[in-house]
């Protein structure tokens, strides 16, 4: 029984270890070396999934409270279009543009977290709402048209920093954007290991009812999981638009989906309560790594579409086969005593 928690519990690492295995195993050959173990080849996966990692984050986060969210991706938009306006048409400095794109990426997802959590609404229809408006507010915003963003110090053209985003470091070798991908993992699983803010989040997600009787300021705490997941929805738009030197109202389009793919095969359960951001990442890696793989085998796009379809529903049937004895990961964060109590008390 030991074994087989380890097994559910680390599910997405093993998944990963097995993908690489196989990608090693079917890697092509240039001059003898395989070519997906290239260190250019691993970074640039990497750098392929620092957009969508960084969305996974903050959708895991606001999936363990037993929520969603559909609007990550026009924000994505919006946030790339955003910052490439203050850049250049405004020619706004870097910092201010970077600090109102953030800001705007939080009130929007604060405002979808009031809708559910204060007044009720399911998320499904709060965040399908407000990927519509997104997506419309970024429309309006560029004229419906994409801006191309320059690089230097006359009028409309975005200063050279900015370009970094687009850039490696580390002698040539690790992408910038990787790095940030990676900063926000790293604070996104410290922060749920050592806060009383990831024992309510899990509370919540595992028995919403009884963290209220609890205690547990749930509506407090599910607005901040939807501001946090729309402040991150926003990096990944200004990531976005640094890296391709555009932004365009219809960029992000999808981006929600593969974020939630990553999250369901990192094995966080779409009911809440049960999850990390570490099987996330590991989640996005292994996307990531099962699409390089085929991209450097020549498999038709619409195969690996079909073939990460599987992997999803794969991982999606594991979590399902879990057994009920291992419980919730962070239903132990609401005591049952403070239920009886209460229920007492009525």
């Amino acid at each position: 029984m030991k074994a087989v928690a380890v097994l559910f519990r680390f599910q997405s690492l093993f998944g990963l270890v097995v993908v690489f295995a196989a990608a090693v195993a079917f890697s092509p050959s240039d001059h003898g070396s395989l070519v997906f173990l290239g260190a250019g080849n691993l970074f640039s996966v990497v750098r392929a999934i620092s957009e969508i990692g960084v969305l996974a984050v903050g959708m895991t986060l606001v999936i363990l409270v037993g929520g969603i969210d559909l609007s990550v991706g026009s924000v994505v938009g919006l946030a790339s279009v955003g910052i490439a306006e203050l850049l250049t048409a405004r020619d706004w400095g870097l910092g201010p543009a970077v600090l109102l794109i953030l800001a705007l990426g939080l009130v929007f997802g604060l405002l979808q977290g009031i809708a559910s959590a204060r007044f009720r609404i399911p998320a499904f229809i709060v965040t399908l709402a407000g990927m519509q408006i997104a997506r419309g507010l970024a429309r309006m915003w560029s004229g419906g048209e994409g801006v191309t963003i320059t690089y230097g110090d006359g009028p409309h053209q975005a200063p050279l920093t900015f370009s970094l985003l687009g850039e490696r470091t580390f002698g040539g070798v690790v992408p910038i954007p990787a790095l940030i991908f990676a900063g926000v993992a790293v604070l996104a699983v410290v922060g749920l290991r050592v806060s009383a803010f990831s024992r309510h989040v899990y509370a919540i997600g595992g028995n919403e009812r009884a963290a209220l009787l609890s205690g547990v300021p749930v509506t407090r705490v599910k607005v901040l999981v939807f501001g946090l997941c729309g402040l991150l929805a926003a990096l990944a738009g200004i990531v976005h638009a640094g890296q391709l030197n555009f932004g365009g109202p219809n960029d992000g389009i999808g981006y929600e989906l593969n974020a939630i793919a990553a999250v369901v095969i990192g094995g966080t359960s779409l009911s809440g309560g049960r999850g990390s951001v570490l099987g996330t990442v590991a989640g996005t890696l292994l996307v990531g790594v099962l699409n390089n793989i085929l991209q450097l085998n020549d498999v038709d796009s619409n195969v690996q579409l079909i073939v990460v379809g599987v992997v999803i529903v794969f991982a999606a049937g594991l979590q399902r086969l879990r057994p009920a004895s291992l419980g919730a990961a962070g239903a132990r964060a609401a005591p049952a005593p403070a239920e009886n109590q209460a229920r007492k008390g009525n």
